[in-house]
């Protein structure tokens, strides 16, 4: 076995290509677009490696087979946001061979060690902005748009190479065809709208998406600044990550609450289009395109991606009412259930909150870590 770094453009063909070796056609595992893998990768590409750092690595097997795959990451926002001198892996994917997974996990902490870094926390791919953490629970389900699928063997490999699980988050299913939650939610919205007059819910316009990007940003990073693992996005970032998106918005699962004209929270939920990549097996060509646009008419389902209200507004019902506001709009557009992810195992608030939704935890991940 050979532990090679990732150098040229066929090694990273190599790397970005290995999934489709390990996950059947048959497996719940959706293959993202090839070209976007690329973009995440690629310094020039994501505004992330504008403050970070990386090595990619493969396993060679005796025969010159590929045995998998890692990365070492250095963000150095996540560093000065936490204060945690910490480093992290991702894009982790193997062979169920305990000894080349041990193997890719000691080039990813040597990699950190050669960089003042004896910590590593993941998986994060890249960061905790993107996709993170291991499945550990709901092995025969597709995952939702941004969210991961591994193999259930990666929980031992990790734990055979020394890793403790140190966080897990959680996804809830919700069920948002018609029931009486609608009721419930109004109860709570009259109160709410009776005690803040001026608030105003809207949903999303096109025409001022940009205006309306400068508030998500600003919500985003208020309202989530002290959750685990949580480091601000750059604007270049949100920005990037918005004009990915733009196209595959649904305007009326964007809520919007603003106090006297100014934005205070923001709930964005995104339609599941994970159920049109599973079709594409990672690319467009040369009839993929013709299968997005048939099968994005057929998704029935959302990713409520993003949910916060600014610290000084929490706690009166402002949560409620854009609940209430994306509830009755999924209903009228169709969709038939929505994913809430990921939360925190210790984020009570939100927990109750899905709760009261009739959310029900089907999935969960893995956060896993080691000292060295």
């Amino acid at each position: 076995m050979k532990i090679t770094k990732v150098e040229t453009d066929a090694q990273l063909r190599e790397f970005i290509r290995f999934p489709y070796k390990i996950y059947s056609k048959e497996s719940p595992w959706v293959a993202p677009l090839l070209s976007d893998v690329r973009d995440l990768l690629s310094e020039a590409k994501n505004p992330f490696w504008k403050h970070a750092g990386k090595c990619l690595f493969l396993a060679y097997g005796d025969g010159g087979n590929i045995l998998g795959r890692i990365a070492a990451v250095i963000d150095r926002n996540y560093i000065n946001f936490q204060d945690d001198n910490c480093g992290f892996f991702g894009f982790f994917e193997c062979v169920n061979d305990s000894g080349a997974a041990a193997a890719l996990y000691e080039a990813a902490k040597q990699w950190l060690r050669e960089n003042n870094i004896f910590k590593m926390i993941g998986p994060m791919n890249p960061s905790t902005n993107d996709e993170c953490g291991f499945l550990s629970e709901g092995f025969d389900l597709s995952p939702s748009l941004m969210m991961p699928y591994t193999h259930e063997y990666y929980l031992d490999l990790a734990k055979g190479a020394g890793l403790k699980k140190i966080k897990e988050l959680y996804a809830y299913d919700m069920d948002v065809t018609g029931d009486s939650r609608v009721g419930r939610l109004e109860r709570i919205v009259n109160i709410a709208k009776k005690k803040m007059p001026m608030l105003k819910i809207r949903t999303l316009s096109k025409t001022s998406f940009d205006e309306d990007l400068k508030s998500a940003i600003s919500i985003y990073n208020c309202a989530w600044e002290k959750n685990w693992g949580f480091v601000p996005w750059t604007d270049e970032e949100f920005a990037v990550l918005a004009s990915k998106i733009k196209t595959l918005i649904d305007p009326d699962m964007v809520i919007i609450a603003s106090v006297g004209g100014v934005p205070v929270g923001m709930l964005v939920s995104l339609p599941d289009y994970n159920q049109v990549l599973k079709k594409l097996n990672g690319t467009l060509l040369p009839f993929g395109f013709f299968k997005f646009l048939y099968y994005k008419r057929k998704i029935d389902g959302l990713r409520l991606m993003v949910m916060g209200v600014l610290k000084e507004y929490r706690q009166k019902g402002i949560e409620a009412i854009m609940y209430e506001k994306g509830l009755k709009n999924a209903l009228k557009n169709g969709y038939k259930h929505c994913e809430l992810s990921w939360v925190l195992e210790d984020n009570t608030m939100t927990r109750r909150t899905a709760e009261m939704m009739n959310g029900r935890i089907y999935k969960k991940y893995s956060i896993y870590a080691c000292d060295f």
